[in-house]
This record gives structure tokens, C-alpha cells and sequence, in this order.
């Protein structure tokens, strides 16, 4: 499988860009024409560099308002087309990609269009170059690529084929099946974008908000398969416009768009099984089957500790040969890790995940350049397998009958209310929310849920949720409005009994987050709860949800550094998270 990547996907010049797809792998690019233009290398040099970064140059693109024109606006046509065929030459391409006219096609008639375009590859065919026509989504007459590929047909030159963007044929809604229809020679390019699912105009959509696979809505191994089917043998390319990616370090992006490939041609060949072909696959994992533990870290990470044990938690003991110290209560474990160079405020520092089979799923890992994290491990002490997470969280692959052994001096104790770890949240760096979803799919097989955004009170939160399919392994990803840092990651506990566990905490001393009065008075308009339902919930500072499959309890604690606890009870089959008694927690929080 050849990979390629449009430079327009990445940040800063040319040359830098180059450096970038080389370093993650890529087979080959697709020059953008403003890069070049802006470029201060020669044509010759950037030919050279290429050859020298062991890259490919594809494709040349885009050039406009090509066909649909007439005759004397045709001649300017190829005016035009010859000076950039001279420029690819000395680019050593041979492949340009010619849009559909958006802004000057006045004639809406396919014939002329073919025409016109047999007439530009007569021209092309002198330099040696090939056209590829793609059908833009917002055309003036042509957006729909059955109709180009009819206009290509019609153009009956060798040198002229179809150009097939997902973007442009997903975003409107159009059937990709009769791509199969398609002869294989005369599909000669592929460009590839996800994207989420927006209402909006489509030109907008496409200049600020593509996605690379996986990270959209956009079902691409279909699209891939049925272009596949056809026969199509080329590259693989990406084309996404996208405000992030043109603001954020071309490496890291390269690398997260060469995930994006790999994960695609993976759930390609598993759609299209023996049909596949060279499609690579990827070590087969199932995702992870619950938490193992959460790690906080800090220079001092006693405050946490504190609350720990007043949420119920018991000391489990002390690491061997590391500052670190176990807490437990059921199922669920923290690690405490005193570490002087570290940040005085205690955060998440890492997250274990419990897998079935360690091996694979760190091989997988590895295939898809999760950056791999070493810790220093002792004689008798299990190494475990780990990498960091887009956000920098380290994700651990383990499980706590292999290293619980290594902690001495712990005590516990029996439970009827003993908890796991029921969900974990991370805030979002704003660059990188899109190559988390991206990265807890492709890595740990967990399943996007759908966006959803909440009011705060510095505006909307987006909150996407990764799950396992049995629901055992529950990840909210939030992203903070315009940007913003500061909002504290926490995690979930599940008890049975949630009145029982906090009436209990608060004798230990715990102090819930407090909730305003407002809220439980709205809370008997909206749900016709029972008065002493509703003032047990008051005094004990909890909060009330309920949907068609259940209901939810649950309450917050104080925020100690940037961690703090949410204590949850799900009742039935309840399985969303409060998100209406959000608002309510951020404001607590913010004042």
C-alpha cells in the first residue's frame, strides 16, 4: 500500500512539510500550488529534495475553471495549462489535478466540458502529463463525480481520467458504489478526507473542518472498498483542509495522518476480506475489558491521599523501590507517584487499561506510532507495556494480578459498597481532540460516541465519549471553549449504594462540591420527585438524572491540584452521565 499526503494538510513551507511526510512514513505527496509558489526553492531542488527524502511527487494540484467555458475563455485555458505542464516537468510530475469550474463555467453542457477537456490533454499528452477530473462538491454544473466520470467518458482521451475525493462525494450525500463501475485505468487518483457531521454550507465545511480517517463521521472503508473493488492500484492520499492541522507541528501531524491510513486499510481489509489484497492489516485486538488503575502524580501528592481515604479508599501499600503508594477499594485503583521534578499539582498522569492480551495490543501500538514510554524497572518487577496518549497521558496496558505484588504494608478491608472505576475524564489540549478520537480508536479499539457539547459557563464544552462495546471501559474526551486550559480531569467511581457511600465519606470528613438550592427546586419541576428523595439529595450535596433507561445519581468532590472524584450510582440501564447537572458542576467549580 503506497501513502501519500496533499501538503496543504500540514504547517509551515514546503520543504518542511516534505521533511515531515518522509519522517512518518509516507510514500508520496501531492504539492499544492501555493506552497510551491510561496516556496524559495527552485522547481529543480524541490524535485532533488524529494528524490532525496525518498518521496514521490503525485500529483500537482489544483487547476481551476478549466472546462464549461467558451472559446475565448477556453484559449486563456490553455494558456494557463501550459506554463504549469513547463513547471511540472521541471518537477518531474506527470499527474495534474483539474477541478470542476465554479467560477467561470457559463456553458452547462457535457459535451463542450469533454471537449474542452480532450483538447487539454492533447496539450498535456506533449509534456507527457496526465489529467485527473474531479468533480468539486460546490461545482457551478458539474458536482457530482458519476457526472464527471460521464464528461471523461465523453472526452475519450488516454490521458485523461477521474480524480475520486471522499469529501466531495460523501459530504453530498451521494452513493459511492458505482465507483465499481468505474474501469480501473482510468481511476487516477484517490484523495481521501473525514469529516464531522455538520449543517452547514459545504464550501465551509471543506476548507475548515476536514478530518483524517477515523476521526469524522464519514463511513471511508466503504468509500476505500468500493474504489478498491473497481480496482483502483494507486496511492492512498490525504487531502484535508483543516484550521488545526495548519496551525499545529507538521511532524506530529504527518504522523497522526499516517495513523489515520493505517487504520483505515485495516478495517478496509477486515470489510473486504478475501478481496483485500495487499491491504495491511493490523494485530487484532479487542478493546480493553475494564480499567486497571489510574495514576495521579505530583511533588507531593498527599492532598489526594486525604480525600482517598475519605471517599473510602484503602492504603494498599507502598512500591518496593519507587515513591509511589496504592490505594484501593474494590476494583478500583489509584497510584500515588511522589516525583520531585514533577508539576506540584497533582494531575492524571497515566491511565492502566485491562487487555486480554498484552502482546498484540502493544505490537498494534507500536504499528500505529504511539510514542512508547520507558520506566525504569528492578529485578522480580513486571515491566509493563505502555505509550503516550496525543494529550501526553500515559496509557498503560496491564493487569493488576502482574505488578499489585509489588507494594508491601497494605491493609483491606471488607465492603458491600466496594467500587471500580466507572469512567475517566481528560481534558483536551485544543490541537489535539481530534487525533485523541483518532488515537482510542486506532490504538485501543474503543468506539467513538456521538459529540456532544455542554453549557458552561465560559461557553460550550464538546464532550466526546470512547467505550468499549460491553461498556466496561468508559473515556470522555472534553474539549474547553476557545481554547481554554485550566478545567480539572477527574474519574468516576461506581457504587451500589451512593447515599450509603457519601452519608459515610462526609463522617470521614469529605466535603461534596456544593450544589445550589436553585437546582433541587428545579429538580422537583423537571422529575416530580418524592419530598424526602429530594431533600436526602440536598443535604448530601447529590445530584439526580433520569432517562427512559434509568436513573443516575452522583456528586463531585473538591478539586485537590487539577484532579477531583465524581461518585456515580447507575441505576437499571442507565448509561449516559448527568450531562443536564454539567452547567451546574462548572459553575460550582468556578467560583
Amino acid at each position: 500500500m503506497r501513502t501519500s499526503i496533499a501538503t496543504v494538510c500540514l504547517s509551515g513551507g514546503l520543504v518542511q512539510k516534505m521533511y515531515a511526510a518522509a519522517e512518518a512514513g509516507f510514500d508520496a505527496i501531492e504539492i499544492f500550488e501555493p506552497d510551491l509558489i510561496a516556496a524559495p526553492q527552485s522547481p529543480e531542488e524541490i524535485r532533488a529534495l524529494a528524490s532525496r527524502l525518498g518521496l514521490t511527487l503525485d500529483l500537482y494540484q489544483p487547476f481551476r475553471d478549466a472546462e464549461g467555458v467558451d472559446e475565448a475563455a477556453f484559449g486563456d485555458v490553455l494558456h494557463r495549462a501550459e506554463a504549469k505542464f513547463r513547471l511540472m516537468q521541471r518537477l518531474g510530475m506527470d499527474l495534474m489535478l483539474v477541478c470542476s469550474n465554479v467560477g467561470t463555467a457559463t456553458v452547462d453542457d457535457d459535451e463542450v466540458s469533454a471537449g474542452q477537456l480532450r483538447r487539454l490533454s492533447d496539450l498535456a499528452a506533449t509534456y507527457g502529463i496526465r489529467l485527473a477530473y474531479e468533480a468539486l462538491a460546490w461545482g457551478r454544473f458539474v458536482d457530482d463525480y458519476r457526472r464527471s466520470w460521464r464528461i471523461v467518458e465523453l472526452a475519450d482521451h488516454p490521458n485523461v481520467g477521474i480524480c475520486l475525493d471522499s469529501f466531495h462525494i460523501l459530504s453530498r450525500g451521494h452513493d459511492p458504489k458505482q465507483i465499481e463501475d468505474i474501469p480501473a485505468e482510468k481511476i487516477f487518483f484517490l484523495q481521501l478526507a473525514d469529516a464531522p457531521a455538520l449543517s452547514m454550507d459545504v464550501l465551509s465545511w471543506s476548507r475548515h473542518h476536514r478530518l483524517f480517517p477515523g476521526e469524522g463521521s464519514f463511513d471511508l472503508p466503504a468509500f476505500l472498498g468500493h474504489v478498491l473493488r473497481a480496482g483502483y492500484d494507486g496511492p492512498l492520499s490525504l487531502e484535508v483542509f483543516n484550521d488545526t492541522f495548519r496551525q499545529t507541528d507538521p511532524v506530529r501531524t504527518a504522523r497522526q495522518a499516517q495513523r489515520s491510513l493505517r487504520w483505515l486499510a485495516d478495517r478496509t481489509a477486515e470489510l473486504l476480506g478475501e478481496e483485500a489484497g495487499p491491504l495491511p492489516r493490523l494485530p487484532e485486538v479487542t478493546a480493553p475489558e475494564a480499567f486497571d488503575f489510574v495514576e495521579i502524580k505530583a511533588a507531593d501528592t498527599s492532598g489526594v491521599e486525604v480525600l482517598l481515604e475519605q471517599l473510602g479508599f484503602d492504603f494498599g501499600g507502598r512500591h518496593r523501590s519507587k515513591q509511589v503508594r496504592l490505594w484501593t477499594w474494590g476494583s478500583a485503583r489509584v497510584v500515588c507517584n511522589d516525583v520531585p521534578s514533577a508539576s506540584p499539582e497533582p494531575h492524571i498522569a497515566a491511565v492502566g487499561f485491562d487487555v486480554a492480551d498484552s502482546d498484540p495490543a502493544a505490537e498494534r501500538a507500536a504499528r500505529l506510532m504511539a510514542p512508547p514510554v520507558h520506566r525504569r524497572t528492578y529485578a522480580g518487577e513486571q515491566a509493563l507495556r505502555a505509550f503516550t496518549s496525543p494529550d501526553g497521558t500515559e496509557v498503560f496496558l496491564s493487569h493488576a494480578e502482574d505488578w499489585i505484588g509489588e507494594f508491601d504494608g497494605g491493609v483491606s478491608r471488607p465492603d458491600g459498597n466496594a467500587a471500580r472505576i466507572d469512567h475517566v475524564n481528560l481534558v483536551q489540549p485544543w490541537h489535539s481532540f481530534d487525533e485523541a478520537v483518532l488515537f482510542y480508536t486506532s490504538v485501543l479499539s474503543l468506539t467513538p460516541q456521538p459529540t456532544q457539547e455542554v453549557a458552561g459557563p465560559a461557553g460550550l464544552v464538546r464532550s466526546q465519549v470512547m467505550s468499549s462495546p460491553a461498556g466496561g471501559v468508559r473515556l470522555p474526551l472534553n474539549l474547553l471553549p476557545n481554547g481554554q486550559q485550566g478545567q480539572a480531569q477527574h474519574f468516576a467511581l461506581a457504587c451500589r449504594d451512593i447515599i450509603e457511600v457519601v452519608a459515610a465519606a462526609r463522617e470521614r470528613g469529605l466535603r461534596p462540591l456544593k450544589v445550589p438550592g436553585n437546582y433541587y427546586d428545579d429538580l422537583v419541576a423537571r422529575f416530580g420527585l418524592a419530598d424526602d428523595l429530594v431533600a436526602t439529595l440536598r443535604d448530601l450535596d447529590l445530584l439526580y438524572d433520569r432517562d427512559a433507561d434509568g436513573e443516575y445519581l452522583h456528586c463531585y468532590t473538591e478539586t485537590v491540584g487539577e484532579v477531583f472524584f465524581e461518585l456515580v450510582e447507575r441505576r437499571d440501564r442507565y448509561d449516559g452521565y448527568g450531562a443536564g447537572n454539567a452547567p451546574v458542576r462548572l459553575v460550582s467549580q468556578a467560583g
